[in-house]
């Protein structure tokens, strides 16, 4: 096997990434003039990368609650979500899946999951027969109370030095964020499907 000489360059690298021509400039990725510093995204493209970083360790938390419990993250959210939303007959699916934020169907497998676990019980709904209620059996109001010591250390952390008023405003950014992801995903889709399209027509 030939020996590469001390000091000699690994073959994949370039001599020099310098561009002749002056650094590249991607195009922005946002056109938003309230988005823009002086016409440049970098600013609202680190925010970006932030937002992912702190939704990541969001979701580690979640998940790490879940384990605590022998669940996943999701089946966690769905327990506790019954917990703070049940009263004193129960909670719709529909209601439900409204609190935790998550798809009716989903939030419906996750519940008979928890049944099954004995973590929460179903029981008709009297004001709609093709519906139920969930609560939380006593197994489940157990595991909220064993856990709940270990939430509340690492919010504490999580949310440490953040005001009233700026968890209001981010739960404003947040309902809009969500809203407008909608309409995010619709454009994913109506591209996607073009794509298509146009492979479709060119293997034509």
């Amino acid at each position: 096997m030939p020996s590469r000489s001390a000091g000699s360059r690994p073959p994949h690298l370039a001599k020099s990434i310098r561009h002749p021509r002056g650094p590249f400039a991607p195009p922005p990725t946002v056109s938003h003039a309230a988005l823009l510093v002086a016409g440049s995204d970098v600013a609202f493209r680190e925010t970006l990368y932030l937002m992912v970083l702190a939704f990541s360790r969001l979701i580690a938390c979640r998940e790490a609650f879940g384990r605590a419990l022998g669940l996943t993250g999701s089946q966690f959210a769905v327990l506790f979500g019954v917990a703070y939303v049940q009263g004193r007959d129960g909670v719709s699916i529909r209601r439900l899946a409204e609190h935790v934020q998550l798809a009716s169907t989903h939030v419906t497998t996750e519940v008979g999951r928890l049944v099954r676990k004995g973590l929460l019980a179903k029981a008709a709904n009297p004001r709609d027969r093709r519906g139920v209620l969930v609560g939380l059996s006593p197994r489940g109001e157990a595991a909220v109370d064993e856990v709940a010591p270990f939430l509340r250390r690492v919010n504490d952390r999580l949310f440490a030095g953040v005001s009233r008023a700026q968890i209001a405003s981010l739960d404003r950014f947040l309902r809009m964020f969500a809203r407008n992801g909608e309409a995010a995903v619709a454009e994913i889709l109506r591209s996607r499907n073009q794509e298509t399209k146009r492979t479709k027509k060119g293997r034509g």
